[in-house]
């Protein structure tokens, strides 16, 4: 098969999968679909910065608590299984 047979195979088979984009199972998500608002950014902008936050603050606890009270617990309770 010549080089521009198959490059035309091609793009029509991907133009098909285009064409039927909006009849599939996830056809009517895209149709409702819809740009959202600048209030909606913001919104979901400030939910994602509050999480990353708390998860680094509940990181950064844990690295404080075993920095200060992990080799007394590892002294303590885990160095007499590991001889």
């Amino acid at each position: 098969m010549a080089f521009l047979d198959r490059a035309k195979q091609v793009q029509e088979t991907f133009d098909g999968r285009l064409r039927n984009l909006g009849h599939g199972k996830y056809g009517r998500i895209l149709r409702m679909a819809r740009k959202p608002t600048s209030q909606d950014y913001v919104k979901v902008l400030g939910i994602t910065w509050l999480g990353a936050i708390l998860i680094g603050t509940v990181g950064f606890l844990l690295y404080i608590f075993f920095q200060v009270w992990g080799p007394d617990l590892w002294s303590t309770y885990f160095a007499p299984l590991f001889p």
